[in-house]
């Protein structure tokens, strides 16, 4: 589907259609129905539970072998699963711009990847997500700086219950002993929500100039190349036992990809970044089940406002598409 399809510029009660958008530093918009906002939001739920799904396969693995040769190979294991079927779709070859995206992606992907699981293979889980959920925050404003996105005010009053949530929650964690690095654990955490934040509006970026299985494939091959470029100082193959959790890592990340990259195709970035929050429900339940990490009442309290600061933030009704300059 051409994301451009109806595109309209020009003043305010006066739209052209055009076939392509124009450079210009105006904001352009298209009509989209509310039920097209809503699947949307809900297929980057649904994203967003398989990425909570992996990063507990990846925990799990990377407390096993370590965090690098996970990464490394579950990118490899990724170029495999994504690219069969990207090639047997035919294909053509993706824009410069569209490569130029994926570059840089890629590299902020394999910084944000390796300090995020680093860090969390040393603090529990529930505690990790709710540092990262001021990347949402800091997208938000980047949303309306680098791609001139309005940020609408049921948006705003769900960010600001999301995050109470999450103060909530961190609040109850902070009150357990810590473990062995916790604290360097979530200073790494910290920073890789920092190149999430940035992540979040090249995802939305990206979504416009290449489709799913093209951003799924790319964004595996630039995180494979980052990493595998420091495999004689860091890599070793992982005893064959490990590798059918390295695969599922690989598969739930892919397919977290395609279905983030179709929702963000389909909705603003400062929309769907309350999705974010919802992570912190799988964390909670995969920190209990797999890692014996119990749960506080903090989070439940915690995890009623981030989910009241979802439905809350999921109430709009338009999809602006990128301002042309941001094509290039």
């Amino acid at each position: 589907m051409d994301p451009f399809a109806g595109v309209t510029e020009g003043k305010p009660n006066s739209p052209v259609t055009i076939a392509r958008p124009v450079a210009t530093r105006a904001t352009m918009t298209r009509a989209a129905p509310p039920s097209t906002t809503i699947v949307a939001f809900a297929v980057a739920l649904l994203g967003i539970a398989f990425f909570s799904t992996m990063d507990a396969v990846v925990k799990s693995v990377s407390l096993a072998i370590g965090t690098y040769d996970t990464l490394l190979w579950r990118s490899i294991i990724g170029v495999v699963l994504v690219g069969v079927p990207w090639l047997l779709r035919r294909p053509g070859r993706p824009t410069r711009a569209a490569l130029k995206l994926h570059a840089e992606r890629g590299i902020v992907s394999a910084a944000m990847a390796w300090l995020f699981f680093w860090g969390l293979a040393r603090v529990p889980m529930a505690q990790a997500i709710a540092l990262t959920f001021i990347a949402p925050l800091i997208a938000l404003l980047l949303a309306a700086l680098l791609l001139k996105e309005q940020i609408g005010r049921n948006a705003k009053v769900g960010s600001v219950c999301g995050l109470a949530g999450v103060g909530i929650i961190l609040s109850g964690q902070l009150q357990a002993p810590p473990g062995p690095e916790s604290g360097i654990g979530a200073i790494a955490i910290l920073l890789s929500a920092l190149c999430y934040a940035y992540n979040i509006i090249l995802m939305r970026r990206q979504a416009q100039v290449a489709d799913p299985f093209e951003v799924a494939l790319f964004q595996n091959i630039t995180v494979a190349l980052c990493l595998a470029s420091l495999s004689p100082w860091f890599g070793h193959v992982p005893d064959v036992v490990h590798f059918p959790g390295i695969a599922l890592a690989a598969a739930l990340a892919s397919i977290s990809l395609l279905l983030l990259s179709w929702a963000y195709a389909r909705a603003e970035a400062n929309y769907l970044s309350a999705v974010e929050y919802s992570a912190i429900l799988w964390a909670s339940f995969y920190g209990y089940w797999l890692f014996g990490e119990h749960v506080r009442l903090t989070t439940a309290i915690g995890a009623a406002l981030i989910i009241g600061g979802c439905i809350a933030a999921s109430r709009r009704g338009q999809v602006p598409v990128l301002p042309a300059e941001y094509q290039a």
